[in-house]
């Protein structure tokens, strides 16, 4: 329950939902979600029947507002508040509210909100995840229900995945809510405390699901399990200093999630830890003696990989070979249980964890790459020593190690915000996750305009070589002959210089945008669209940025994207698929994989074999032979997924109820 201060009724300072201990239902949903990660359809709705009902009564009001002059239109948003905290969000008042938004829209930014977008936005404001199409607007269609909102009072987040559409967005939807009265904020990395609590103060703020996590999190260890109203007064009274003043969020009421099946599924695999840097440590001395050792010891006999799982165990053999190694040793070498986990550590270093694919070095240091995205995370590490071991392979200077002060999965995060809603292009391969842990249904939105993407047939080789090649001809005779412009997905740092590579011996000019030149990627991937313009860029590269078509590109076909290699998840395939022919535009797309892909090699390495041999003969996999190994694969790789992330959700649990006993924040 919330207070007019916006405050909980039992006195906490944080406006933020209690969590509550998962359910028999909430478990069995889990245990099915564990079994298959299929679309769940029946969560998906037709949205055209729940939602259009709110776009002619938007039409109406918005009709008597188009000649009022501008200071009624902002006295009549300012007595919204009254209004909305009087009467709730119904339909009749929202779409007043909407019309008003939409009005101020077409006069501050230049955009009015069509139908499509209306639906959207009444969607999540009645706490949904909706699915809309690349390039349907998303971004403008988030400020109904944002300034809906806040016009009544009540503090709004608004989440995206990088810095720079936190940043880009609150600097072009930023007139349309000043208009309004409203005040706009952005966070970003690098932000000291002060200017992190004013953003945070403002109405509206934008700002990553990272930097939020980490305050969210440096705002419960401040409070250290001593945060009610009550501690707080008497600390005002007893002391010079309160703690209320060390927090920047004014709590969880209603956070908007862009790019929510990026943040909600594929960041949730690894849980968020808050750290600090511990003291000095023979570190760099034990990784190098632990590299040297694992280096000497035999895969199979000494040690076994699982590539599936993405770990590395020692066999009774290797802990045998690693007690004699190690017997003239001192120090943490005499320790069994320690001398095995440096050595499984450096072991994972050298056989799990690659360079340019996922980390790159980067002024002398190790920088981890989101699999996902393709960027570059500055500001993670791994956790357990492996930083430090990875740092040690590249001959790099070593960073002290980490103590944990607090650890959260976003899981449990997003689940703490009163209202919640959010929005993506693909959502449907993961409806029936996102209603179980987040209780989200998701909404599909109608398109504004039908499409008018050309899918051509995939085409398998079976080597990476042949698949290079496949491309390059694909580029001559799209963009060198036809003038089309055309962009290819890679899904690492490696795959990208290598077609780079491959364009560069045939004469082809390209740009090259990968985890090692991230801070131009959205002005590469803007240009994209112009003719003749071929891009070489991480799979998910610029995503939220749009891609518009130059003079005559039309014409000719619009923009054509080549995938190279299938992602774990089939999402994030039909992603990539949606950077062309965005809003009604022309365009087309294909995958040119090859057999010794990872997805293959990782999750189907028995039936790849079998199809490489069946297909010796001839250039190509049979179409039949290709769509059966590519549903498995990604079938096995999204239920592996899915497992981890559940498996996180739940040692979160475990984690919660044991430092809560400890009296520990999280």
């Amino acid at each position: 329950m919330i207070t007019e201060a916006g405050e909980l009724a039992d006195g906490r300072p944080y406006a933020e939902r209690s969590e509550r201990e998962p359910s028999f239902h909430d478990k069995a949903a889990e245990f099915l979600l564990g079994c298959t990660v299929r679309p769940a359809r029946q969560i998906l709705f037709n949205s055209a029947r729940g939602l259009a009902s709110i776009v002619p009564l938007v039409r109406q009001y918005e009709s008597t507002l188009a000649r009022t002059p501008d200071a009624d239109l902002v006295a009549r948003a300012g007595r919204m508040r009254g209004r909305l905290r009087k009467e709730g969000f119904s339909e009749t008042i929202v779409a007043e509210c909407f019309a008003l938004v939409c009005e101020v829209a077409s006069r501050t930014i230049g955009k009015r909100h069509f139908d499509a977008q209306l639906m959207a936005g009444w969607a999540l404001l009645q706490g949904t995840l909706i699915e809309m199409e690349t390039g349907e607007g998303k971004t403008i269609a988030a400020t109904l229900a944002a300034s809906t909102v806040a016009l009544a009072g009540y503090p709004v987040h608004v989440i995206t995945v990088n810095d720079y559409l936190a940043e880009r967005d609150a600097e072009e939807m930023g007139p349309l809510y000043r208009y309004l009265r409203l005040s706009v904020g952005v966070v970003v990395q690098g932000q000291t405390r002060e200017v992190r609590r004013k953003a945070y103060a403002n109405s509206v703020t934008y700002c990553t699901n990272k930097e939020l996590a980490f305050d969210y999190l440096r705002d419960r260890v401040a409070l250290a399990n001593r945060g009610s109203r009550l501690h707080l007064s008497l600390e005002k009274i007893c002391a010079s200093a309160s703690r209320e003043s060390e927090l920047v969020l004014r709590g969880l009421y209603f956070g908007i999630v862009d790019e929510a099946d990026s943040i909600f599924i594929d960041e949730a695999r690894t849980p968020l830890i808050l750290s600090a840097t511990a003291g000095a440590s023979e570190a760099q001395e034990q990784c190098a003696r632990a590299l040297e050792i694992a280096a000497g010891l035999d895969s199979g006999r000494d040690y076994l990989i699982e590539l599936v799982e993405r770990r590395v165990s020692l066999t009774a053999a290797g802990r045998e070979r690693l007690g004699e190694l190690a017997h003239k040793s001192s120090g943490v070498w005499t320790s069994v249980r320690a001398r095995e986990e440096l050595v499984t550590q450096a072991l994972s270093a050298l056989h799990l964890f690659r360079r340019d694919q996922h980390y790159v070095v980067s002024e002398g240091k190790v920088q981890i790459v989101d699999e996902s995205t393709g960027r570059v995370m500055p500001d993670r590490s791994w956790e357990g020593g492996l930083h430090q071991m990875i740092e040690a392979k590249e001959r790099c200077e070593l960073t002290l190690p980490r103590e944990t002060l607090a650890r959260l999965t976003y899981q449990r995060l997003f689940r703490r915000y009163i209202r919640l809603a959010g929005m993506t292009g693909t959502a449907s391969e993961v409806a029936r996750e996102i209603r179980s842990v987040y209780g989200l249904d998701v909404v599909r939105i109608p398109l504004h305009r039908p499409s008018r993407r050309k899918y051509v047939k995939p085409l398998v080789f079976r080597t990476r070589e042949e698949k290079w090649r496949a491309v390059a001809n694909s580029v001559e005779r799209l963009a060198i002959k036809a003038g089309r412009p055309v962009l290819i997905g890679t899904r690492s740092v490696k795959a990208s210089e290598e077609i780079s590579a491959v364009l560069t011996e045939r004469g082809i000019e390209h740009a090259l945008l990968n985890a090692k030149q991230d801070q131009f990627e959205a002005d590469v991937v803007a240009l994209a669209g112009q003719p003749n313009r071929v891009t070489v860029a991480t799979n998910m590269a610029g995503r939220g940025t749009d891609i518009r078509l130059g003079p005559g590109v039309a014409e000719r076909g619009g923009l054509h994207v080549i995938l190279t290699e299938y992602h774990e998840s089939r999402r994030i395939d039909r992603q990539f698929f949606g950077r062309c022919a965005r809003q009604g535009d022309p365009g087309s797309c294909e995958a040119i994989v090859s057999l010794d892909d990872e997805i293959y090699v990782v999750y189907a390495p028995t039936e790849t074999a079998l199809v490489a041999r069946v297909v010796m003969r001839a250039a190509r996999a049979s179409a039949a032979l290709y769509q059966g190994l590519r549903g498995l694969a990604q079938f096995r790789a999204e239920r592996r997924g899915a497992y981890i992330r559940l498996q996180n959700l739940a040692q979160d649990r475990r984690l919660e109820r044991v430092l809560a006993f400890s009296g520990r924040a999280e």
